[in-house]
């Protein structure tokens, strides 16, 4: 049984071994999880194969379409940054962790996603310098849980997954705010300084009463590599539980799509297609899973056809990485911007094709967001 004083570190074969978190040996409580994560009734198998991991029944959450969704998602958004800058500011001024709205919140962005999985992932990896820190948590939270639904996780795995991502970066307000928000690189000495928030996260998560493993194992070991050249413990292959190797992919790809003080946001289709050639940064079957999650070519990735024309991705096709729905707003051979047109490449009918990721430098594309996110025209 998965409980959340139990987790398991599970291997591409599926065979699994309890591990305890704190890594000194003493065991955890019996207590329940403060985030009312209940253990399930009945044995669990996880395996870390989509291929053959049994989804368990649920609710059907009725489909909606990508426009819709991004009203919801938006609200949803406003509140979750609020929460967790709440929430940071009590953990900074030394307060307990509060965890009781926490809860409700991932159950909200869970069901958001559920409802259309471009919608919310995409809107939360639109940041501001300012407010990275906070909605970085937030997305994070959000690629978890749609990697978890990937995985086919039982809805409370995920959930606790989902919850993990939230709380991942806690140990960050340990950090001194002239380090956190410098403008530029950081020092030798600021990066040692910046590598010890596993560790900060750690304590502070320790602290709360009836933590659950799984979270505090996800905080200290998100920065780990499978090549064992990560911190803080340079653990290695499947020394790194399956959870903590979903952050790993799920951190790293919200931080380098986002705008940060020292560097700026990367095309997500750029992103990916980086990601895929750091050997031994991630686990490949973790990887693979997330692929598919957020597509070859994710919302708001910049993409040319066949037919020359150069256009947003708007939406992912559900069954295919390689057909999304692309708005085409820019002609490279005569350097014009055109009347926007949607292309279902899905379409049994279209005969075109993306051929090329376009970073949005190229052409100096700036604020193409709005341009998938309503009917303007990027300038």
């Amino acid at each position: 049984m998965l409980k959340c004083n139990e987790f398991y570190y599970l291997a591409p074969d599926s065979e699994t071994r309890p591990y305890w978190s704190d890594l000194t040996g003493n065991a955890p409580s019996n207590a329940p999880c403060a985030m009312g994560c209940a253990p399930s009734p009945a044995e669990t198998a996880v395996s870390s194969d989509p291929a053959t991991a049994q989804a368990p029944a649920a609710t059907a959450i009725p489909p909606t379409c990508m426009k819709d969704e991004l009203v919801a998602a938006q609200e949803i958004c406003t509140r979750a940054k609020a929460a967790v800058v709440e929430m940071f500011s009590h953990v900074r001024m030394g307060r307990a962790l509060e965890l009781e709205n926490i809860g409700a919140l991932v159950d909200d962005i869970a069901s958001s996603i559920a409802r259309h999985p471009n919608a919310f992932i995409s809107l939360a990896r639109l940041k501001s310098l300012d407010d990275y820190t906070y909605m970085h948590s937030v997305s994070v939270c959000a690629l978890m849980i749609a990697l978890g639904n990937q995985l086919n996780f039982p809805a409370e795995l995920t959930r606790r997954a989902g919850m993990a991502g939230l709380l991942h970066d806690i140990g960050k307000m340990a950090i001194p705010g002239a380090i956190l928000n410098k403008p530029g690189r950081l020092n030798d000495d600021e990066v040692q300084l910046m590598r010890t928030h596993p560790q900060e996260g750690e304590k502070t998560l320790l602290a709360t009463a009836q933590m659950c493993d799984m979270v505090v194992d996800v905080c200290l070991h998100h920065h780990e590599r499978v090549d064992g050249n990560g911190y803080p413990h340079q653990l290695a292959g499947d020394q790194i539980s399956l959870f903590a190797r979903m952050a790993a992919v799920c951190d790293v790809y919200d931080a380098i799509t986002s705008d940060r003080a020292y560097n700026q946001a990367w095309d997500p289709a750029v992103a990916i297609q980086q990601m895929s050639t750091w050997d031994g940064h991630f686990d490949d079957e973790v990887f693979r899973a997330f692929l598919k999650s957020v597509g070859i070519y994710p919302v708001g990735s910049i993409v040319q056809l066949k037919s020359g024309s150069i256009g947003v991705v708007i939406e992912q096709h559900p069954a295919s990485l390689l057909t999304p729905k692309v708005k085409l707003f820019f002609l490279p051979v005569l350097n014009i911007y055109i009347t926007p047109r949607i292309v279902d490449l899905s379409d049994p009918e279209q005969t075109d094709r993306i051929i090329a990721r376009v970073p949005p430098q190229r052409y100096d594309f700036k604020n193409t967001e709005r341009f998938w996110l309503n009917d303007e025209v990027p300038e």
